[in-house]
């Protein structure tokens, strides 16, 4: 059997192959796409753009900038997408790119450092705000995150359905959260001192770094793309309708923290949503934010946890060492082991992020520069496959080719420098870690040739 086949061989009683099958709406897409982007970002990343701003203006034209590349980008990944519908996503462009080497280099990236290292961040911001309404102690958010954890990738062991829909109910109400906060900052907040002008005059560039890590996750449409029902129509529609909804919101909750809170006060704010909620309501309304920030983590949490286990299927299907985790459960439309293994490293790295007492920027030094290094080579398969398979039906082609796809390019060897500039310690620990991926792959090389 060629290992280029990525369906098991496995029957499932009739003459159906166990592999994925369309599941998906456009309106679940959506719902995936803007669940995970919409996470912690938008309630960490404001203040520290305001600081570094230097103006309202700016601030504006920072987060329609961020959502103007991520639209440059879903254009770039519409095209991979519809042409090449992969389970395996980012794993199989880079594996027609680049070659098997590199694909199962980024897959084991995502199974042990980007995936649930963005799980595991997730899950603490979880933790950190359900322990303001109820504390558990020591240990507090740490606990609340494996919970977290082990809850919803249990949800989605038992079927693809299970998890779409606890996705679009937490994306649901995520977003009608946001507009409630929108609606009480530009109703009801008066900043404190709005004529206090800035006290630097801002960066943009490490600004641009925040605004791009909170737009971060809509590539994850990807690894749902062979799910995707109408995918043809429905993969490039459900990015940049994704785009669009997210890119608004941001800009609407940019102009009700600036509206109610003003840009000194802001930029000096530990949590801004929290504060332009307390001003506007008191208390009750600092719990309510809290209980939305929990809501939104949950929803990141669950979009992340349903795409990553994707790519350790089909990393199963190319290398006899992970092979356990090639087993399809067509009636559920899931990979169960591949979820049982995420899960497992996702609560060891909240292992990690507790004995550090430092869970979230832990986890944003871990991930950082390995997830910039294989967007950028995402990127770079886009001009690679379009030179290599010319003849290849392309359902959508990236407009102003090919000057869009190297702006995308550009900004992600930019995100790769910062990432690499701005974290510490974690940061080498997780290129380490994909380091370590070289022996396991010449010992499978090995092992193939033995059989």
């Amino acid at each position: 059997m060629k290992r280029e086949n990525y369906a098991l061989s496995k029957q499932t009683g009739t003459n159906e192959v166990a592999a994925p099958k369309p599941s998906l709406a456009f309106g679940d897409a959506v719902a995936l796409i803007v669940g995970i982007v919409i996470g912690a970002g938008i309630f960490e990343s404001p203040a520290l753009v305001a600081a570094n701003a230097g103006s309202n203006v700016a601030v504006l034209l920072l987060w329609l900038t961020g959502g103007a590349v991520s639209f440059i980008g879903a254009l770039c990944y519409a095209e991979l997408a519809t042409t090449y519908p992969h389970v395996g996503g980012n794993y199989h462009y880079l594996k027609r790119a680049f070659g098997q080497k590199v694909a199962f280099l980024f897959a084991w990236a995502r199974m042990i450092v980007i995936q649930t290292g963005s799980i595991a961040l997730l899950a603490f911001v979880f933790g950190d705000y359900i322990s303001q309404i109820l504390p558990l102690g020591a240990f507090s958010s740490a606990l609340y995150a494996a919970i977290a954890i082990a809850v919803l990738t249990t949800l989605n062991i038992f079927g693809l359905q299970q998890g779409k829909w606890t996705q679009n109910l937490l994306t649901i109400a995520k977003v009608l959260g946001l507009l409630l906060v929108v609606i009480i900052g530009l109703s009801f907040a008066t900043p404190s001192n709005p004529s206090t002008p800035p006290t630097s005059e801002g960066t943009w560039g490490l600004a641009m770094v925040f605004v791009l890590l909170s737009y971060g996750g809509w590539n994850e449409a990807a690894y749902i793309s062979a799910e995707i029902k109408n995918r043809q129509r429905n993969i490039a529609r459900s990015l940049l309708w994704s785009i669009g909804i997210i890119t608004s919101i941001y800009l609407l909750i940019n102009l009700a923290y600036l509206r109610g809170l003003g840009l000194v006060e802001m930029a000096q704010s530990q949590a801004v949503a929290a504060a332009l909620m307390r001003q506007a309501l008191g208390e009750v309304g600092a719990f309510f934010i809290s209980l939305l920030v929990a809501v939104s983590a949950l929803g990141a949490i669950n979009a992340t946890i349903l795409t990553g286990a994707r790519t350790n299927y089909a990393l199963a299907q190319d290398f006899s060492l992970f092979r356990f985790m090639g087993n399809w459960q067509y009636q559920k439309s899931t990979p169960g082991m591949a979820f049982l293994l995420q899960g497992a490293i996702s609560l060891a790295l909240v292992g990690l992020g507790s004995i550090t007492r430092n869970g979230f920027e832990t986890m944003v030094d871990y991930t950082a520069p390995v997830f910039w290094f294989f967007f950028l080579l995402s990127g770079i398969s886009l001009f690679i496959l379009r030179m290599q398979e010319p003849h290849i039906s392309r359902p959508f082609q990236v407009p102003l080719y090919p000057w869009l796809p190297l702006l995308f390019c550009l900004v992600c060897g930019y995100l790769l420098y910062s990432s690499l500039a701005y974290t510490g310690v974690g940061a080498i620990v997780g290129v380490v870690a994909v380091i370590c991926a070289i022996p396991l792959l010449y010992l499978d090389r090995y092992l193939l040739r033995n059989k």
